[in-house]
């Protein structure tokens, strides 16, 4: 047991998600007095988002963590006009968050291409400034990164989620018969006849406590923001953590799972979600299939029955399926592949159309 709980503590291996950085703008140029030259701007510091770079990759390139765009030219007979400074980019991974140290957003670089500002240049020196320059900006940032995938698995260790990536899709994850065997993010594509491509996040196992910062904590729950779908991954007889630890049915599972998602952010309760019932293929799973899919119907009466008070979630969460399958077996796995598509495009479409009402109320409101 004590095993356990160093790997479920540790980090994800060599994966990195955030990582703090020093910048500084380059100061401006001199000015030239005697002739009214300006002197050159300093350079920015931007963070531009690229498919082909790393947290990691930056930590290991660039072990002081420092970045410094260039001085301005000074004014000078030749060039009464000095040269701007370089600026320095930053190149970061799709789907990192830039803040402040006291946690102020700068900006989300959610796209290839994607860039924000983090240390302005200082001016050069000029006939307003006495021709004296001022200092580039500097300060502390940090680069948290929350991936961007359609899909999320959700579920306690030893659920089965890294199995049911790997036969829904092309990701190859580490596999095992023992919890915490997922110890950092991996994601999956899955692929259609017609090409069409769906991305599937597996996030390593959530604990009790886990918005607690308990087990992997934040490092698992940041990530599930950026999904655009759940995909709630639960054993059909049940789990348990360790012989000192409560078991928890399949019913409650799916509750104190909702219930981390609450704590931590209680608009993550409000994403769509399909439930996959996994281990289909264990003896009695079509009747636990089927207590849980009556349960279900009723949870309210029966989260007060089988859970403490402060596990319970406010709001439960509405599934669109329950799928049940067999991650070993491939049982119910095209099916499920199936349903994903569908409620994605579903979901599109949706927006689509909430976004032609809002355009057309917009346009018939300027008319008036």
């Amino acid at each position: 047991m004590v095993r356990l709980c160093r790997i479920c503590l540790r980090k994800y291996g060599n994966f990195v998600d955030n990582i703090r950085l020093y910048v500084r703008a380059g100061a401006g140029g001199m000015g030239l007095p005697r002739l009214g030259g300006h002197g050159g701007n300093g350079g920015d510091v931007w963070v531009v988002a690229t498919e082909k770079m790393t947290l990691k990759r930056i930590k290991d390139k660039y072990p002081q963590k420092r970045f410094v765009a260039d001085v301005g030219a000074n004014s000078s007979v030749r060039s009464l006009k000095g040269e701007r400074g370089k600026d320095k980019e930053i190149l970061v991974p799709v789907g990192v968050t830039v803040t402040t140290d006291d946690d102020k957003i700068i900006g989300d670089l959610n796209a290839e291409g994607d860039r924000v500002m983090v240390a302005k240049g200082g001016h050069g020196g000029c006939l307003s400034s006495a021709f004296l320059p001022s200092k580039g900006q500097s300060r502390q940032i940090k680069l948290d990164l929350k991936l961007i995938a359609d899909m999320g698995l959700v579920g306690f260790p030893n659920a089965g989620k890294s199995s049911l990536l790997t036969v829904l899709s092309s990701a190859t994850p580490q596999i095992a018969n023992y919890p915490f065997t997922t110890l950092k993010p991996q994601i999956g594509t899955l692929l259609y006849e017609d090409h069409k491509q769906i991305s599937v996040a597996d996030l390593p196992g959530l604990i009790e406590g886990a918005h607690l910062n308990k087990g992997m904590g934040h490092k698992f729950l940041k990530h599930v923001e950026r999904t655009k779908h759940l995909l709630f991954v639960v054993d059909v007889c049940g789990f348990q953590l360790a012989s000192q630890t409560p078991f928890r049915s399949a019913f409650e599972t799916v509750h104190l799972l909702t219930k981390e998602l609450e704590l931590y952010k209680e608009e993550l309760v409000s994403k769509p979600a399909l439930l996959v019932v996994n281990k289909m293929d264990l003896p009695d799973a079509e009747e636990k299939l089927a207590e849980l899919k009556e349960q279900l119907l009723n949870p309210e009466d029966l989260c007060s029955t089988s859970l403490p008070a402060d596990m319970i979630p406010k709001s439960h969460m509405t599934f669109t399926h329950v799928v049940p399958v067999s991650a070993a077996t491939g049982f119910g796995v095209d099916r499920l592949k199936s349903l994903i598509r569908e409620s994605l495009e579903d979901d599109d479409t949706m927006a689509t159309e909430a976004f032609r009402r809002e355009r057309l109320q917009l346009l018939r409101q300027r008319s008036r």
